[in-house]
């Protein structure tokens, strides 16, 4: 799962509306969160910002955490 996912979640996002607030499209932000395409510097900006997450660690949204590691329990 990627952090942008968790971070989402945290927040009690739908990718609907973390989609809105980020300007992009539902699909999109789907996409990303699936490993299937990779946004731009400026895509990715917009979503760090929809997250409050700061602009210097945007790229870390795309980084991949172990379930496990962050204590969720399914």
């Amino acid at each position: 799962m990627l952090r942008l996912t968790r971070y989402r979640e945290a927040r009690r996002l739908s990718r609907a509306a973390l989609a809105r607030a980020a300007s992009l499209d539902q699909a999109f932000v789907s996409k990303i969160e699936k490993g299937r395409v990779v946004p731009y510097p400026v895509q990715l900006a917009r979503l760090a910002a929809a997250l409050g997450v700061p602009a210097e660690q945007a790229d870390t949204l795309l980084e991949r955490v172990d379930d496990a590691a962050v204590g969720v329990c399914r």
